[in-house]
Formats: C-alpha cells, structure tokens, sequence
C-alpha cells in the first residue's frame, strides 16, 4: 500500500514540516519489528510558468524544504517507495546533478558517493537500534545508486 505525503507551495516555503511528520510518526508507531515497508511518496504542488523547464528538484524552495526534512530523518530512505522512483527524486533533492530529458538525472559523483555513504551509516545505525537486521536493505540501497558493498565492509561497521 502506497501513502502519500501531500506538499503544497505555503508548505514548502514555510518549511512547514508538519504534513511528512505526522504521516513518518504513525508510519513508525504502526510498523512491527523488522517490518518497514516501502511505502512512502511525496505529492507535490508546487506552481510554475508554463514555461519554466525546471524539475522541482532544482527549485530551490523544493529543495531546502527536503534539505530540512532529511535533518530530521536521514534514514527516512528506507520508508520511501523505491519501485516508483521516489529514492532517486529524494536523492535528487539533496544531491546536486544536472537533468537530462534523454539520460534522465545525473548526479555529480563525488556527492553521490557522500550522500550514499553517509545514508549506509545512518540507515545500518538506525535499524541497528531497532534490532533490525539491515544488511540487505542497506546493500539494496546503495546498489540503486550504483555502489556495491561486500559483507566485509559491514564486519568493519559492526566489529
């Protein structure tokens, strides 16, 4: 099941977190152990000029708001409905890159590799703390993205 957090443009530009926290927090509460499921997607009305050819990933009000939204649950990721695509429109928000209409995002590398990283030891963290085995989520994660981890590297995050 696929539950939407609905943005609109007063929300976005107040950095009016409200609308995503209520929906993560029951999310949490509702979720069993070891049950997180990736169900999560963000509806966004944000108005443009017609004639604006920008993703909302490169208005910067959009993006600030993400920005905020991540501070505050940087393994949030792991809620996000993947098979649609919402993993890589979150990554978009907080990871500079360029749009092209024929190879579609193209994230800068170096930031990339830091945000997947730093999203690794957050996420391996937080499910951690909940007694949740995360290795394949984690590993899954990361291959989205293009990375590859070998057990070895979580051996050393968790030795």
């Amino acid at each position: 099941m696929t539950i939407s957090i609905s943005l609109n443009s007063n929300q976005l530009h107040s950095l009016d977190l409200s609308p995503a926290q209520k929906v993560i927090e029951t999310l949490i509460q509702e979720q069993e152990k070891g049950a997180l499921e990736q169900q999560l997607r963000f509806e966004i009305d944000y108005p443009r000029e017609p004639n604006d050819p920008r993703e909302l990933s490169e208005i910067p009000e959009v993006r600030l708001w993400f920005v905020r939204l991540d501070t505050v649950y940087p393994w949030l990721p792991l809620l996000l409905d993947w098979k649609s695509g919402e993993l890589a429109r979150y990554a978009a928000m907080l990871v500079p890159h360029q749009f092209s209409r024929s190879e579609g995002i193209q994230y800068n590398p170096e930031a990339l590799e830091i945000f997947v990283m730093q999203k690794v030891f957050v996420m391996s963290q937080w499910l951690e703390t909940r007694g949740i085995k995360s290795q394949f989520r984690v590993k899954s994660m990361a291959q989205i993205f293009g990375y590859e981890l070998s057990d070895a590297f979580f051996d050393l995050l968790n030795g």
